[in-house]
């Protein structure tokens, strides 16, 4: 099944708990998608680990943290304390990305590893069984509203074929850019988690944006896909 979540960097900072609330309910949001940014890692400064405790008591829709910070090794773990569900850290951040995936699982979230666009999957092969979800990002993670990189649907299809090829059950996340007009390609190749922004923030009703893109998206799944 497509699941859908939506990016809080598009949503009103100032307003975060009512703007959980316009994306929840019944056939709503399946994950809260968290931007934490440090502007080391990326040049941008987001939100940190009392944002997403607060916003834990908030909402009932769990909450998936996209962590682009330097050091993920060190800090990780304290996004799982403050209750997100899933913690997804770079790869090109992490200094032991095993050790942090395991620390990650064990403390009782979903652990994710992110690939800033340049970032080929193939030297990360023989770790994707310790991840429950892989993200491949579709524009230059930082800043929100960026456009759709469609030179990365390549990238998608090679890792969707490396996670069947070891007969995983894990996610394949794609984040940045995805919209109406992107999100069936991102499917086709073969994403089944779909992180958008302003596609869901800037609608006028964001909770029918969710429903219009998960149809969109598992309509557009390829036939007998598993995932």
């Amino acid at each position: 099944m497509a699941q859908i979540n939506p990016s809080i960097l598009s949503a009103d900072f100032a307003r975060l708990a009512e703007e959980a609330e316009r994306v929840g309910g019944a056939d709503g949001a399946d994950w809260l998608h968290v931007d934490v940014m440090d502007n080391h890692f990326v040049p941008n400064l987001t939100l940190g680990v009392p944002v997403v405790e607060a916003l834990r008591k908030a909402t009932d829709t769990p909450l998936d943290c996209h962590l682009m910070i330097e050091d993920p090794d060190r800090w990780a773990p304290q996004y799982v304390e403050a209750g997100a569900g899933s913690v997804t850290f770079h790869a090109e951040a992490a200094a032991a990305p095993v050790r942090l995936a395991r620390e990650i699982r064990a403390k009782g979230a979903r652990a994710s590893m992110a690939l800033k666009p340049a970032t080929p999957i193939e030297p990360y092969e023989d770790l994707l069984p310790e991840l429950d979800m892989l993200l491949v990002m579709t524009v230059e993670p930082g800043f929100g509203g960026q456009a759709f990189l469609d030179v990365m649907l390549p990238k998608i299809r090679r890792t969707r074929r490396l996670i069947d090829k070891h007969g995983l059950t894990m996610w394949l996340q794609v984040d940045g850019g995805v919209s109406a007009e992107t999100i069936e390609r991102c499917a086709e190749a073969g994403a089944d988690v779909f992180v958008a922004g302003s596609a869901v923030y800037g609608a006028d009703d964001p909770a029918a944006a969710v429903r219009m893109l998960r149809r969109q998206a598992q309509e557009a799944r390829p036939a007998g896909c598993a995932h």
